[in-house]
C-alpha cells in the first residue's frame, strides 16, 4: 500500500512542529494569509521569493517593485514592510530592554544587521559596553552618503568616556550590498583603535554590514 503524503498548511505545521520548522515559503505564506485568484497562498509566496531572490530583498523592496506580481496590492505590501520593521524593533528591544544583557558576537551581529542592512546611506554605529561586555549604550554616531561616511575617532572616544565604557564595537553599512571593507574602512578602524588605546578602551570588533552578509574585522584577525 502506497503512503500518500498530504502537505500540512503552515499554521497547522507550526502548531505541531514549532515555528522554526517552517520554510521561508511557509513563513511568508503565514503572513500573507491568502492567495490570489487561481493560486494558493503557498504558490504566491514561492513565486515572490523566486522573483526577489531572497527574503531580505523581498522585505526591503519598494511598492513599485511589486508591480509585476499579480494580487499584491497596498495591503499585502504593508504587511511585508511591517514584518521587516517588526523584526528590526524586536532586535532593538532585545538588546536594550533585557536586564544587563551580555553581548555575544552573534547577538551583536544580528542586532547590527537588523539596524543597518536596509539603510540607503552609510550609517556608522557604536555599541558601548562595560568590562563584562554588558551593554551600556548604542547609538548612530555618523551618517553619510550612499558610499561614504565621515568618522571622527575623537567623537567615538568622547561618547565612550561619557558612560565610562570599557569596550566598544564599531559598525557601518555598505548600501551597495557588498560587505567587503574598503581601504578607508581599514584606515579609520586603525585610527579608532589607536585613539581608544590611550584611554584603555578596547575595540572588540568592526562589523561591515551588507545585504544578507557581513564582514567582521575580529574574525579576520584585523583587530
Amino acid at each position: 500500500m502506497d503512503i500518500v503524503f498530504i502537505p500540512q498548511k503552515p499554521r497547522e505545521k507550526m502548531l505541531k512542529l514549532g515555528i522554526e520548522s517552517l520554510t521561508d515559503v511557509e513563513l511568508l505564506a503565514l503572513f500573507l494569509r491568502t492567495g490570489t485568484q487561481g493560486k494558493s497562498v503557498l504558490t504566491v509566496a514561492r513565486e515572490m521569493l523566486k522573483h526577489f531572490g531572497s527574503l531580505y530583498t523581498l522585505l526591503s523592496a519598494d511598492f513599485e517593485d511589486f508591480k509585476d506580481i499579480p494580487g499584491i496590492g497596498i495591503a499585502k505590501y504593508a504587511q511585508l514592510r511591517g514584518i521587516g520593521e517588526l523584526a528590526r524593533r524586536s532586535y532593538n528591544a532585545r538588546i536594550v530592554v533585557e536586564e544587563s544583557p551580555l553581548l555575544s558576537p552573534e547577538l551583536a551581529r544580528e542586532f547590527l544587521q537588523s539596524q543597518l542592512s536596509s539603510e540607503e546611506r552609510e550609517i556608522f554605529m557604536i555599541i558601548l559596553m562595560d568590562n563584562q561586555n554588558r551593554i551600556i549604550k548604542h547609538c548612530r554616531l555618523f551618517s553619510g552618503t550612499i558610499n561614504h561616511v565621515e568618522v571622527h575617532p575623537r567623537e567615538i572616544l568622547r561618547e565612550a568616556l561619557k558612560v565610562n565604557a570599557a569596550a566598544v564595537i564599531l559598525a557601518h553599512n555598505h548600501p551597495s550590498g557588498n560587505a567587503e571593507p574598503s581601504k578607508a574602512d581599514k584606515l579609520i578602524t586603525e585610527r579608532v583603535v589607536k585613539c581608544c588605546q590611550f584611554m584603555d578602551i578596547r575595540v572588540l570588533d568592526h562589523l561591515v554590514i551588507g545585504h544578507g552578509e557581513y564582514v567582521s574585522f575580529a574574525e579576520r584577525g584585523w583587530i
